[in-house]
């Protein structure tokens, strides 16, 4: 049987933007098995344990709780789940911010369609992945 559900890797989407959530969710859902999706780091940080993902794409502006204070909790309490940002914030310094808290990408919306694919593929091998259009040079980052 070819690549069954069993198989792929699961995906949880936070993002308080529906659209955006919906656009990011098409383009995931042929590869991936999408378990979940929340809008604020509250939820996602109830949601992980629940569900298990394999990798967390998580923007950093929610309410409630931004996407990079829910990465720093997750990484306190232990949680290994790949984080991946998909984010509007097109800037070095938020990038290298994402990498020090523990996330394995850093994807820029506009480039969604191109990076995002990628930096899963990435993340899932050990490897980091940040979207080239950004000056973020790391020894273990791979960008196409």
């Amino acid at each position: 049987m070819g690549n069954t559900t069993v198989n792929r890797a699961a995906i949880l989407l936070a993002d308080d933007h529906p659209g955006a959530l919906a656009q990011t969710e098409r383009l995931l859902a042929q590869d991936y098995r999408i378990v979940g999706t929340v809008s604020n780091g509250v939820e996602l940080l109830e949601a992980v344990p629940r569900l298990n993902p394999d990798v967390v794409v998580l923007d950093i502006s929610m309410p409630e709780m931004h996407g990079f204070e829910a990465a720093r909790q997750l990484r306190r309490a232990g949680c290994l789940t790949k984080l991946v940002f998909l984010t509007m914030w097109e800037d070095d310094d938020f990038a290298r911010e994402a990498l020090r808290l523990g996330a394995q990408g850093y994807v820029v919306k506009s480039r969604l369609v191109s990076d995002l694919p990628a930096a899963i593929n990435a993340v899932l091998a050990g490897q980091r992945y940040v979207s080239p259009i950004l000056r973020v040079h790391d020894e273990n980052s791979v960008n196409s």
